[in-house]
C-alpha cells in the first residue's frame, strides 16, 4: 500500500527537503505541500490523503488550529507533528487537537518514516523524550491550572509581562523560544479574554493586589 502524505510547514528548505526524502521512499507519495494552515486544510480535503506532516508554528493559523480542523473532516487522514517546540503544553494541545503523533524535526529520515507508516495504520508514535513529558503531563495537568485557567508556564510568562519585559526579553529569560513566548502570550489573552498585553499586565497588577 501506497501512503498518500502531505507535507506542512512554513520554511521552504525543510518543506522541499523533507518531501524529497519522502518521495525517494517505495511505499510513500507526497501528493501536496504547504505552506500554513489554509492550504494544509485544502490539501487534506481532497481525498486521497493517508497522512499530514503538520508543523505547528505557522503563519495566520496555527498548526494546532489546522490540525482540529483536518480531525473535523468526514474522512480525516491522520497528522503527524513534526516540529522544533520546546514547550510542553503545544505537544498536549496538538495530542488534544487529534493529531495522532509526534516526532522532533531532528529525526532521522527513517524514523519519520517509521511514524508515518504506524500512524497511516492507526497508530500513535512519539520521538524520544515526548512520551515521558506527555504522560508527566497528562498526570498532573489538573494540579497545573491556575484559578484563572493558565498553566503553571502561563502564570511564569504572564508575570514577566506584567513587568514590562518583551517577548525576547522573557524567552531568554525561560530559556524559550521567541515563537513559544508569542504562542504563550496569545493563548494567555484568549484564556483571559484580554485584547492585548497592556490588559494583561494590568490584569497580573489587580491578581497580586487581591
Amino acid at each position: 500500500m501506497t501512503i498518500r502524505v502531505v507535507v506542512v510547514d512554513d520554511h521552504p528548505v525543510f518543506r522541499e527537503g523533507l518531501a524529497a526524502v519522502l518521495g525517494a521512499t517505495a511505499d510513500m507519495t507526497v501528493v501536496a505541500l504547504a505552506g500554513d494552515g489554509a492550504e494544509a486544510i485544502d490539501a487534506a480535503s481532497a481525498g486521497g490523503v493517508g497522512v499530514v506532516l503538520m508543523d505547528l508554528n505557522l503563519p495566520s493559523m496555527s498548526g494546532v488550529e489546522a490540525t482540529a480542523r483536518i480531525a473535523a473532516l468526514a474522512e480525516p487522514p491522520a497528522v503527524l507533528v513534526v516540529t522544533m517546540v520546546d514547550d510542553d503544553d503545544t505537544v498536549l494541545a496538538a495530542l488534544r487537537a487529534g493529531a495522532r503523533g509526534y516526532v522532533l524535526k531532528g529525526s532521522t529520515s527513517d524514523q519519520i518514516a517509521a511514524a508515518i507508516r504506524t500512524v497511516a495504520t492507526g497508530g500513535a508514535v512519539f520521538g524520544p523524550g515526548v512520551a515521558a513529558q506527555v504522560l508527566a503531563l497528562s498526570s498532573n495537568r489538573g494540579k497545573a491550572r491556575s484559578q484563572d485557567g493558565l498553566t503553571d508556564r502561563e502564570q511564569e510568562v504572564l508575570a514577566l509581562l506584567a513587568d514590562g519585559m518583551s517577548n525576547a526579553k522573557i524567552a531568554r529569560a525561560l530559556g524559550l523560544s521567541h515563537k513559544t513566548v508569542q504562542n504563550y502570550v496569545s493563548r494567555i489573552l484568549e484564556k483571559l479574554q484580554l485584547a492585548d498585553r497592556t490588559q494583561a499586565a494590568l490584569h497580573a497588577r489587580r491578581s497580586e493586589l487581591t
